[in-house]
């Protein structure tokens, strides 16, 4: 008989993290499960550690793969798993002891494809623990208990964090829709979570934290700035997924707001030359392909992302906004002070002054057209 839960862990360089995840795994209440063990290529004794604990419990089953990132680790789990639900984790994080068969349970008794509960942060570094408020979108979500996507208003790709590791997904589901990790260096399971979300006939949620997502370890940060185009790829192929479910002209407005507000926050949290580099090609690129462009202000849930985006797509990187105090004044012959635009031309020769004729008349021009 196949198994209630298959875990599915991607390890990669884990020798400081992976006992403490694999211990709360195997002290998980639910017991009739299977743990799909995928090492990619490990450069540390992470593969040794595994097989100590396979050789300890039979249902630890370790294999070993060629480096291809998280996300092909991951899709070599799911050709492996067998049980009637997966639950997809990091080996950097740890999770309640009874994570599995409440979820679990509530899965079976709502019926549902997808169920996701409660996380938050653990820094190793104090040792302490933080609420994650934004990992699941309480205010979006409908009255009743089990939905889907078609049942959510507006801002689908904001009802969860495109994350797997606080979620359970029915495997026949996903082998049925053919549902895979998108493989590249990061961002690589948010079209997997998204993809699922949008297909799910049945979706359920738990309050309760039940995952600790662990922070201050690894190098992700430097791993972002190596990376930086991985989430326009993975909006880019969520796109195309929309497409090719027929489902894009009924999310597409929600698409596009959740490029705006994924792209702000990849902005923001990017250390130079990174930041710089991946202005400028939103600029001259990105935002055009995304087809945010043409979008009014009405047209955006969030008004402030939509300030700062038309902000970034409208000066260059190094531009700053003139103070009012030190606008130059302008006198034009022929006519009063009164008479001048004031605000609009003190802008325009400071951009003049500090930009350049070519940047300048880039802008002038954008304003007459639109």
């Amino acid at each position: 008989m196949n198994p209630k839960v298959s875990v599915i862990v991607a390890v990669y360089n884990g020798h400081d993290v992976l006992r403490r995840c694999m211990d709360s795994i195997l002290a998980q209440t639910l017991t009739d499960i299977e743990i799909i063990c995928v090492d990619d290529d490990s450069k540390d004794d992470s593969l040794a550690i595994l097989q100590e604990y396979a050789a300890m419990d039979p249902r630890v089953k370790p294999i070993h793969q060629e480096n291809g990132g998280a996300g092909a680790a991951r899709n070599t789990g799911l050709k492996y798993a067998t049980g009637e639900y997966l639950s997809i984790l990091d080996c950097d994080d740890f999770f309640e002891p009874q994570m599995l068969e409440n979820a679990y349970r509530v899965a079976k008794e709502r019926d549902v494809d997808i169920i996701t509960f409660g996380c938050d942060f653990y820094d190793e570094k104090t040792d302490a623990f933080r609420p994650c408020y934004h990992s699941i979108n309480r205010k979006a979500l409908p009255q009743q208990e089990v939905f889907s996507a078609q049942d959510i208003k507006d801002d689908v790709f904001r009802l969860f964090v495109g994350w797997a590791w606080d979620k359970l997904f029915r495997r026949e589901f996903i082998e049925r829709e053919q549902i895979t990790f998108q493989v590249q260096r990061t961002t690589n399971d948010m079209l997997f979570v998204f993809n699922a979300l949008i297909r799910a006939k049945r979706i359920t949620v738990l309050d309760e934290v039940y995952a600790h997502y662990r922070q201050g370890v690894g190098s992700l940060s430097v791993t972002r700035e190596k990376s930086w185009m991985c989430f326009y790829n993975a909006l880019m192929a969520l796109r195309e997924e929309l497409y090719k479910t027929g489902l894009y002209e009924r999310f597409e407005r929600d698409f596009k707001n959740y490029c705006v507000h994924f792209t702000l926050w990849n902005l923001r949290t990017l250390s130079e030359p990174t930041h710089t580099i991946l202005y400028n090609k939103l600029r001259d690129e990105w935002f055009a392909e995304m087809g945010v462009l043409d979008c009014s202000k009405e047209y955006f849930y969030n008004k402030q992302e939509y300030a700062t985006f038309r902000s970034v797509y409208e000066h260059p990187v190094d531009w700053e906004e003139p103070k009012k105090t030190e606008a130059p004044k302008t006198q034009v012959p022929g006519k009063t002070e009164s008479q001048v635009p004031r605000g609009m031309l003190a802008r325009g020769l400071y951009c003049l002054k500090t930009q350049g004729l070519v940047h300048t008349m880039k802008l002038v021009i954008r304003k007459v057209f639109r």
